[in-house]
C-alpha cells in the first residue's frame, strides 16, 4: 500500500492505495463518487473523465499511487460552482442527454471548457468532445448544450 494525500472536490483526503489501483476505482469504490463511470477501462470511451490538476483526463488510465498532492474534480464537486450549475441547466434545456450514462463526463467537459476556454468555437468543442463516446445520440444536442452553457456563463460574468 502507498499513502497519498489528494484533494477531491476541494476536500483534502489521505488514503492508502494499492500500487495497481486506478483513479476511477479510488473515486467510485472508496470515495463513492458515482458520476465517474467505469466502462471500457482502456481510455477509449471517456465516461471516467475527471479534471486532474486542471486537465481533462481519463481516470481509468491514471494510477492512484502517482497522485500524491494532486487535485481532482468530478461532477459532484463542480456542481457547487456557478459554471457547473449553468452547464447542467444548459444540458437539461438542450436535451443534451439520452440514457445519462455518459452525461456526467460531457457536463464536466462543458464546465472545463467554460472555465479554461470560455471563447471556444464550435470546432474547438467538437475537437475536445472527440475523446468522449455517447452511444445514444448524434452529439448535436450535446454540442448545443455546451454552447448554451458557455453563453450562460458569459452572461453570468457580465
Amino acid at each position: 500500500m502507498v499513502k497519498i494525500r489528494i484533494k477531491v472536490n476541494g476536500i483534502e483526503k489521505e488514503v492508502d492505495v494499492r500500487p495497481n489501483e486506478t483513479l476511477v476505482e479510488l473515486l467510485r469504490n472508496r470515495f463513492h463518487l458515482r458520476s465517474v463511470k467505469a466502462s471500457c477501462y482502456r481510455g477509449e470511451c471517456g465516461t471516467c473523465t475527471v479534471i486532474l490538476n486542471g486537465k481533462l483526463v481519463k481516470s481509468c488510465l491514471v494510477l492512484a499511487s502517482e497522485l500524491d498532492g494532486a487535485e481532482v474534480w468530478t461532477l459532484e464537486g463542480i456542481s457547487q460552482f456557478k459554471e457547473g450549475e449553468l452547464m447542467q441547466k444548459a444540458f437539461i434545456e438542450s436535451f443534451g442527454f439520452q440514457c445519462g450514462f455518459c452525461t456526467p463526463a460531457f457536463v464536466l467537459t462543458g464546465y472545463w471548457i467554460a472555465k479554461y476556454m470560455p471563447e471556444a468555437t464550435e470546432e474547438d468543442i467538437k475537437e475536445i468532445l472527440n475523446s468522449l463516446v455517447c452511444r445514444c445520440t448524434g452529439y448535436k444536442q450535446i454540442i448545443e448544450a455546451i454552447k448554451l452553457g458557455l453563453k450562460y456563463c458569459k452572461e453570468a460574468k457580465s
